[in-house]
């Protein structure tokens, strides 16, 4: 019998891949968010009316979070909790942070755990 070459039906190609969500991909809905981030919801009201994160929308108006706004949101609860910085101040360090590992610049050593590589600012 002939070997197959490329795309053949053996047992090894039909192992589960990986699910690869995007970052983007809106998927959680607020309460969901609220529950990750163990926070109320009108508290990500406020951070969206604020222009903190912005939401995308469903057809009906609903806010979907995609797991790059959890991951944002994950930072500026750090930003407010552990380094004591109101969300106007936020707002600025995200964008210093931003601007520095554009940059190829190291972080102050206090903000060193932050990573806005990934983030939208």
């Amino acid at each position: 019998m002939a070997e197959r070459v490329g795309g053949g039906s053996d047992r090894t190609d039909r192992q589960p891949r990986e699910l690869q969500l995007s970052l983007d991909k809106p998927i959680y809905t607020i309460s969901v968010a609220s529950e990750i981030l163990e926070t109320h919801p009108r508290t990500l009201m406020m951070y969206e009316n604020m222009g903190l994160v912005v939401p995308q929308r469903t057809t009906t108006n609903r806010r979907r979070f995609s797991q790059r706004d959890i991951q944002k949101l994950q930072t500026i609860q750090n930003l407010t909790r552990n380094h004591g910085v109101n969300l106007n101040g936020v707002r600025y360090v995200l964008q210093l942070m931003k601007l520095l590992h554009e940059n190829g610049i190291e972080a102050p050593a206090a903000l060193r755990e932050i990573d806005v590589s990934q983030l939208n600012v």
